[in-house]
């Protein structure tokens, strides 16, 4: 508890605290986790081989790799996780729970987010749902082992559950690239939705919509959470498979914006592009024979690529590699530029105003409106 208050710099409040007191993270969590290794993949860790550390990990203020699957070439893939005690308390905090409210869950998880949520409201006000059936199994017995029986629904959570529409509230545990229109028709007006938010040039941020009487939901981002992408809205592509071949010429450039500058360690850029250019993604490579570090970008339809590459001498200048039909990190730089000519707004300075139809994307009100 003390390290969640410094991680918020506030005391958690009071209700949660309850909450988090009553509920044990430790008692959700497999007996093997997987924690970073640093060196950008897993290490699994063991409650039977090395209880320190699990115990250690199970009390920290951090994400928890749960399940992970592992792909022929290697690649570790987590596929579900539990959620930092902080971010978790954070949602939670922006929802604006009372008592009463009738809450939908997107992404049982571990079942501990629903856990907290059945401590505050009791069991019959909370309804959780879980695409993986495996996963929400598992969910329900730690539930059950707890004392705790919220209704645990096995479906996608796009679709959200109807039969216990109109909900209150609905907070979502994976991240999103578009508000699902099923959240707007099953939550009441006045209603809140939580729910982190995803580009695919970055998973990062988190987003509070108020609904509106005329089925409009609007609200703000929070620069907080970074969640896995919801299972239907994840693209399936990849650079070598369906972008790169044998015999193809691209076009040759140079640059004066730094790869850095689009795809390092400001979030804010990297959120603002994302935004801007909602279908394209990059990947860095310290691998490649042509540079000494390359960032390359694809865009979800494995239509084009770019690729931007720093020689490892000099930082003015980058040579650029476009092919396809889109020149992408053409794209990218105008982005940049839009959002360098706002004056570089913060996340928290961006919001998002949806219907079932679609949603728009402003900065500091919604007439400001951002062109994608």
């Amino acid at each position: 508890m003390a390290e969640l208050t410094t991680q918020l710099g506030r005391p958690v409040p009071a209700e949660w605290a309850a909450a988090l007191r009553h509920v044990p993270r430790h008692r959700f969590l497999p007996d093997r986790i997987w924690l970073r290794d640093g060196h950008g993949g897993y290490a699994p860790c063991d409650r039977s081989t090395d209880p320190a550390q699990w115990w250690e990990a199970a009390y920290s203020d951090a994400p928890l790799v749960t399940q992970l699957h592992v792909e022929d070439d290697g690649y570790q893939q987590p596929t579900s996780s539990a959620s930092a005690p902080s971010t978790v308390v954070r949602m939670l905090e922006a929802a604006q729970i009372s008592d009463g409210h009738h809450v939908l869950e997107i992404g049982t998880g571990t079942g501990y987010h629903a856990a907290l949520l059945a401590h505050r409201l009791g069991d019959t006000r909370v309804t959780s749902i879980e695409v993986d059936e495996s996963i929400a199994n598992r969910a329900r017995a730690n539930l059950r082992a707890g004392g705790q029986q919220p209704t645990v629904i096995t479906g996608d959570g796009a679709h959200g559950h109807p039969a216990g529409a109109p909900y209150d509230r609905a907070i979502a545990t994976c991240s999103v690239r578009a508000i699902p229109p099923a959240w707007i028709q099953q939550t009441r007006p006045g209603a809140r939705i939580v729910t982190p938010w995803s580009t695919a040039w970055i998973t990062y941020g988190t987003l509070t919509l108020a609904r509106a009487r005329d089925d409009t939901v609007s609200g703000r981002f929070a620069p907080y959470g970074a969640y896995m992408v919801m299972h239907g809205q994840r693209p399936d592509v990849e650079l070598e498979r369906d972008l790169l071949h044998d015999g193809q010429v691209p076009d040759r450039s140079t640059t004066l914006l730094s790869p850095w500058d689009v795809a390092g360690h400001n979030l804010d850029a990297q959120f603002a592009i994302g935004i801007r250019v909602p279908d394209i993604w990059h990947s860095w490579d310290a691998d490649t024979a042509e540079a000494h570090t390359r960032l390359w970008l694809a865009d979800d339809r494995a239509t084009s690529w770019a690729a931007v590459d720093y020689d490892g001498k000099q930082t003015e200048r980058f040579r650029v590699s476009q092919h396809g039909p889109r020149n992408l990190w053409d794209e990218v730089e105008t982005a940049h530029a839009q959002w360098d000519q706002a004056g570089r707004p913060a996340i928290e300075r961006h919001g998002l105003t949806a219907t079932v139809h679609g949603h728009q994307l402003w900065t500091d009100r919604p007439e400001n409106a951002i062109t994608t």
